[in-house]
This record gives structure tokens, C-alpha cells and sequence, in this order.
């Protein structure tokens, strides 16, 4: 019988458009791996949040590869220790894989290409990071002349079908139990927002774009709203792979309206892995290199306060809230909440980001970097540091109130001309931890002092 090949699975948990299955699949007998390695990625291992979509990612493709005459194997440790191993198990010659672009996986690809033949296969992004590149040649660190650039090179190639079947090895490796990697949380289980929100897998992402798909051309009119459903809801199954940008593009281009403020978005998620492929240490290291030294300030107090949505500022603690019990965050109000704990606490935006790393189901690594460093302002392309949201003025301006009755309980008895900043707070919802204008102040004479010593 031919001899079979690996497929190295990351983020990329899905059968169609999925380039590494379809080569493998043409050679020949497939086993599909999926290693579970917390050690190549050190202090950025997955989060919870991030670690219970996967269980059952996971879970739903092997349902998935099964029922194509396949499954799923699962090992855990070195990628190219276990790579390694499997293949002198089953006497596989070639591994192929999707690229990624996060420097552990960079890190990862190059340490299993020195041990086994890896064919590395593009379908992640709408185009492989590093190729859209300026007239000398260079790659693009501002967003605007990316896209500009990118956008000219689209659509891109149709998406193809999923293999009717997976040819399977005479004999299939042994693999671990999902259960055993204790992937969801037990003492407490804090996933029931989580599970009541989502579906993980491919079948899932496939029901969320068919759902978005009939208000896509309003998306940009609804977009900052967070009490409508105006926005996709598919960062997450993006991030994991199970559907590719370019079955949601090919999906959606044709809509009209305001569509392509939508594809834009998608091509902002390009623009992440764009920056990171430049710049691997995005997530820990300012961009703007003289922020290195800015005076942020120590408070565990104002951090914890944020982190569990008890600020006093309703619509920065309905995000924390919803943050918490989904995994998820409404865009806009991912702005809001940034920018108060980096200019009204004066908080290391590198706090938020760990936050959110561990929190987010959608935690990309690109994503959440770009993200954070744009509201610190300390990124290659970012707003100033001194423009500073009003959270109090943002609220009523994107219509937050249902938003906020939501996820702020204490105050759904409230109005819409007073549930944004209540003057007679219930005893259960805190003050504000910081009035605005004095937080603004801080915030404009701290910079300042460290823009003239810079």
C-alpha cells in the first residue's frame, strides 16, 4: 500500500479549503495529527477561553473526519519530537501543513523541517504574509496603502469542496483521549455563556456566515452598535481555522450595500500577520520604540476593577462582563474598554493584552497585538496617544443601553437617557473608580512629561 502522509494540524481545523488535506489526500493515505504542544510557545500557550473552543473544535472534526472514512489523532509534546515519532511508527515520508506566521509556529515549522520532509501549504489569510509588498518591494507596515494593495489582488481563488473521502492508512497510530487534556474547566466549570454562545467547528462556522450573511450589506451602518446583531461573530472560527477568509469573501462580495467595509475587516486580519511577520515580538515590545520608557502606573486595584467589569463606567463594565461569561467582546466596545484602562488608569496596554489573550476565544495573536498597540498608540500605524475616548459620550452614541441592561443587571431598571452614567447608582454598582475629566488630565500630563524627556 502507498505510504501514508501526515497532516500537522494547528489552526486550521476544517476539511474544505484546506490545501495540506487536498495534497495529502491526492498522494495517497492520510493520518491527520493534531499536537497539543504548550512547550514551543512557552508564556503564549493558549488561554482558557481559547483552550475549551478547542476541546471541542477538535472534537467536531473528528466527527467530521470520520464520517469521510478518516479520524483524528491526537499527541501531545514537541511538534517535531512527536512528529518524529509518528512518522517512523507508520513510515510516513512527508508532513504537510498550513503556514503560520506567529513566531512559535515559525519556530515549529523550521525545527520539523530540519527532522522530516514538511510541505507547507498557504490558506490562512486572503494572501500569504510578506507578499503584498510596496513598488520596491517591501512590505507594507500602514494599513491603508496595505489594503489598498491587497484589495487590488482580490477576490480570492474559489474555495474548494471539502474531499468526498479521505483514503486511511492500513493501520491507524494510537492516540491520546480528548478528555485527558483536561482542555475544559471543571472546579468551577465558567463556560456556561460559552456554550449557551457558540458552536466550534466547521459546521458551526458555516451556520454563523449563513446567519451573518443577509445583513452584511448594513454591516457598516450596524457595525458599532452593540445592543444589534450587526457584526459577524466569525473572528473565533477564523482564528481556529474551521472556515477560510476566502469561502467568507467569495460568500459575501456579491451582497452589496456596505459589504465591503466587511472585507475590510478581513483584510485588517491580513494586515495583523502582515505586522507580526515583521515584527514577532509585537505582543510584548512597543513598536514606537521611545514608549519603552513611558511612566505607566502599579495599580492592582484599578486593573482588577476593570478586568471584572466593576469600573463605575456602565459600558466599559458591560464588555468586561460579556468578555467574561462569552469569551467574546463587541468590537467597538473592545476600543472603549482599552482605551480606559490605558489612558483613564494609565495601565500597561500589555496588561489588557494578556488579558484578553487568556480570556478571548478569539485570542490571535496578530490580532490582539495590532489591536492593543493601536489604542496605546505605540504602534506602526495606531491613533494617538492623546486622543482619548469618553466612554460616556461613546455609549450613548452607538444606542448602548440594551447592550449595557444586558450585562449590567444592577442597572436594567434604568432608562436610556440614564443607564450610560446614572447619578443615583444602585448600592450593588460601584462609583466611578475615576471621574473622566480628571483621568483625561492625568492621562494628557503624564504624556507630556514623557514627551518632552523623549
Amino acid at each position: 500500500m502507498t505510504t501514508p502522509s501526515i497532516v500537522w494540524l494547528r489552526r486550521d481545523l476544517r476539511l474544505a479549503d484546506q490545501a495540506a488535506f487536498a495534497a495529502a489526500a491526492a498522494a495517497g493515505p492520510v493520518i491527520p495529527v493534531y499536537v497539543l504542544d504548550d512547550e514551543m510557545p512557552k508564556h503564549r500557550r493558549m488561554g482558557a477561553a481559547s483552550r475549551w473552543w478547542l476541546h471541542h473544535s477538535l472534537a467536531s472534526l473528528d466527527a467530521d473526519l470520520r464520517a469521510k472514512g478518516s479520524r483524528l489523532i491526537l499527541r501531545r509534546g514537541r511538534c517535531e519530537e512527536v512528529l518524529a515519532d509518528l512518522a517512523r511508527e507508520t513510515g510516513a515520508k512527508t508532513v504537510h501543513c498550513l503556514r503560520h506566521y506567529e513566531p512559535w509556529w515559525r519556530n515549529a515549522e523550521r525545527a520539523v523541517g530540519e527532522v522530516l520532509h514538511l510541505q507547507r501549504h498557504d490558506g490562512n489569510y486572503l494572501a500569504p504574509p510578506g507578499s503584498v509588498t510596496s513598488g520596491s518591494g517591501q512590505p507594507y507596515k500602514i494599513y491603508t496603502p496595505f489594503w489598498r494593495a491587497l484589495e487590488a489582488r482580490m477576490p480570492p481563488i474559489a474555495p474548494s469542496p471539502a474531499p468526498s473521502h479521505i483514503p486511511a492508512p492500513e493501520v491507524w497510530p494510537a492516540s491520546d483521549n480528548l478528555a485527558d487534556w483536561h482542555l475544559l474547566p471543571t472546579t468551577p466549570d465558567w463556560t456556561g455563556g460559552m456554550r449557551a454562545e457558540w458552536t466550534p467547528g466547521e459546521a458551526g462556522a458555516a451556520a454563523r456566515l449563513e446567519a451573518f450573511l443577509p445583513r452584511a450589506r448594513a454591516y457598516a451602518e450596524r457595525r458599532n452598535l452593540p445592543s444589534v446583531p450587526g457584526t459577524s461573530r466569525l473572528s473565533p472560527h477564523l482564528h481556529f481555522g474551521e472556515i477560510s477568509p476566502a469561502m467568507i469573501w467569495h460568500a459575501a462580495m456579491d451582497r452589496g450595500g456596505s459589504v465591503g467595509t466587511f472585507l475590510g475587516e478581513l483584510g485588517w486580519r491580513d494586515y495583523a500577520q502582515n505586522v507580526i511577520f515583521q515584527l514577532p515580538d509585537y505582543a510584548g515590545k512597543p513598536a514606537r520604540e521611545p514608549f519603552a520608557s513611558f511612566p505607566w502606573r502599579e495599580d492592582a486595584a484599578g486593573l482588577k476593577a476593570w478586568q471584572q467589569g466593576r469600573t463605575g463606567y456602565p459600558i466599559v463594565d458591560a464588555g468586561m462582563r460579556e468578555l467574561w461569561a462569552t469569551g467574546w467582546m463587541h468590537n467597538r466596545v473592545r476600543m472603549i474598554a482599552a482605551s480606559f484602562l490605558i489612558k483613564h488608569l494609565l495601565i500597561d496596554w500589555r496588561e489588557g493584552e494578556r488579558w484578553f489573550w487568556d480570556t478571548l476565544v478569539d485570542a490571535d495573536y496578530g490580532s490582539n497585538a495590532v489591536n492593543w498597540q493601536w489604542s496605546a498608540g505605540t504602534g506602526v500605524d495606531s491613533n494617538m496617544f492623546v486622543r482619548i475616548m469618553a466612554p460616556l459620550t461613546q455609549s450613548p452614541k452607538f444606542d448602548a443601553a440594551a447592550y449595557i441592561r444586558q450585562w449590567v443587571p444592577e442597572l436594567a431598571h434604568l432608562g436610556d437617557s440614564a443607564i450610560h452614567d446614572p447619578e443615583v447608582r444602585p448600592r450593588a454598582y460601584p462609583p466611578r473608580i475615576v471621574g473622566h475629566a480628571e483621568a483625561r488630565a492625568r492621562a494628557l500630563a503624564a504624556y507630556a512629561e514623557w514627551n518632552d524627556r523623549s
